[in-house]
């Protein structure tokens, strides 16, 4: 899968969803907040397991969606401002490496 099909599914689907009317970014940013939310809980769960508490799981199914939920949530910002999230990862992820002195690029 590419970026570039999740971003048109993601349009798709909004028409559906949404049945076509444009979504403020307040919405947006609390669907993100809450689908990372929705990851850190798994996460909590994830290390009370290994520290070996009380509410602990070892299963990491619903983190694998979560974390899927967040990008999904991210092209639907990157969506609405017209973002190229390939472009912009790109660009980020290379200065960084150059930031720290890393020979890693994309």
């Amino acid at each position: 899968m590419t970026f570039e099909e999740l971003r048109k599914a993601n349009a798709e689907r909004h028409v559906e969803w949404a049945r076509g009317n444009v979504l403020p970014l307040s919405f947006r940013g609390l669907e993100l907040a809450g689908e990372a939310g929705e990851a850190c809980n798994e996460l909590k769960k994830l290390e009370r397991a290994r520290l070996g508490m009380a509410g602990g799981k070892e299963d990491i199914s619903n983190l694998r969606e979560e974390l899927a939920d967040i990008l999904i949530c991210v092209d639907l910002i990157a969506m609405d401002l017209d973002i190229d999230l390939a472009e912009v990862l790109r660009h980020k992820f290379n200065k960084t490496s150059e930031k720290y002195g890393l020979s890693t690029r994309l």
